[in-house]
């Protein structure tokens, strides 16, 4: 009995000792499975320099994306941040000192001053972030990402709702006459939806945005999951351009259409100047846009694989998005400086202001009083309102 229970622990322990010496065979083997992949496609007898290391994954190196946003970026926005100043700041001054909100469109021309007025003044941060790094803390960096937001949608539905304004003074011309006295009012309480609507659009920045320390400095930038990534884009693409595209063709198309048949001596004039700003709208905004689309896609799907490809569509989406800011400059020229009212109220604005003298400001009435003479009544009614000077 005694040497049974022996032969039985015998043998016990010979199986414990084998388990334990094929443990200690296999780790090895473990570690360098871990470490270098299947051990099956490795050849431990060969040289270093023998090995392919294109089967490796290696980081992408943007040093000269870097080098041409630190050179471009700074340039074309201070270009932009001084003509859009000078432009927006006039729109509003002459607004607010002359007191001339007086129409519906006046009342959306000065919002969309003051949002593009308040876009500009966030292109100096983030032209400093990209020449050295963010300086500015984690609250500027929220509080630059929610007013570049507000701004941006803002100044597109703005732009939307002088469209539909001219659209109803001039196709609907009747329906706005009866209103007249309420339009202002309604504009206003339309502005300010406007304004509070953008703030909601703009609660992912709020909630996103941060600093983050990266190898080259700290960084102001959003940090988001796909979910996120796909509804910050998707707003930004159909508030910020196909919907307010939508309402501006639709309201641009009829407007031309109802000039074609009216029997007015400036119809031609107003024509060009609704297909300038609906080109311009198009050739600043479609590109960047399209690129954005494209960038979100590959994001989400995480279908780029190729460097070269990822830093040009990083250059691409640089040099879109400029452009788009460019049209910042031009919204005074296509929008208010067009205006006969306005433009007379600029010209005693820079006359008190002694930029211009009075004897120029004399002639120049005179030739517009001697011009609008030989057009006629009708001319004097355009020169009164909007209707015929979009």
């Amino acid at each position: 009995m005694t040497g049974s229970r022996g032969s039985v622990l015998q043998t016990f322990l010979s199986l414990v000792i084998m388990s334990q010496l094929s443990v200690c065979t296999k780790e090895p083997m473990l570690a360098s499975t871990v470490t270098l992949g299947n051990t099956d496609d490795y050849d431990y007898t060969s040289d270093p320099d023998d090995v392919d290391y294109g089967q490796f994954v290696l980081q992408c190196q943007k040093a000269d994306v870097r080098s041409f946003r630190q050179s471009f970026l700074p340039a074309i926005y201070a270009v932009i941040t001084v003509l859009g100043f000078l432009g927006n700041g006039l729109v509003v001054i002459t607004y607010i000192y002359f007191k001339r909100l007086r129409t519906m469109t006046d009342v959306y021309l000065l919002n969309l001053a003051l949002a593009d007025l308040l876009f500009l003044f966030t292109l100096p941060f983030w032209a400093v972030s990209v020449v050295k790094h963010w300086i500015f803390g984690q609250v500027m960096c929220k509080t630059v990402y929610v007013l570049y937001r507000v701004s941006f949608f803002s100044g597109m539905l703005l732009l939307m709702c002088i469209s539909i304004d001219r659209y109803f003074s001039i196709v609907r011309a009747a329906s706005a006459h009866r209103h007249r006295s309420k339009a202002v009012y309604y504009s206003k309480i339309v502005s300010v939806c406007v304004w509070l609507f953008s703030l909601l659009l703009s609660l992912p920045e709020l909630l996103y945005s941060d600093q983050k320390q990266s190898d080259n400095g700290m960084l102001c930038k959003m940090n988001l999951d796909n979910s996120t990534i796909v509804f910050t884009a998707g707003t930004q693409l159909a508030v910020g351009f196909f919907i307010p595209l939508v309402v501006m063709l639709f309201c641009y198309c009829v407007i031309i259409k109802t000039l074609l048949l009216a029997r007015n001596f400036e119809k031609n004039k107003a024509i060009k100047v609704i297909i300038a700003v609906v080109l311009v709208f198009l050739m600043f905004q479609l590109p960047y846009n399209s690129v954005m689309l494209m960038d979100t896609i590959n994001d989400v799907n995480a279908t780029v694989a190729d460097c070269d490809f990822s830093k040009q569509m990083n250059i691409a989406i640089d040099i879109t998005k400029s452009l788009a800011y460019v049209r910042c400059c031009l919204n005074p020229f296509l929008y208010a400086f067009i205006g006969v009212k306005f433009r007379h109220d600029l010209l005693k604005l820079m006359k008190e202001l002694g930029c211009m003298s009075s004897e120029r400001l004399i002639s120049y009435v005179n030739v517009k009083a001697t011009l609008t003479s030989k057009r006629g009544s009708i001319a004097t009614d355009t020169d009164s309102t909007t209707t015929f000077s979009p």
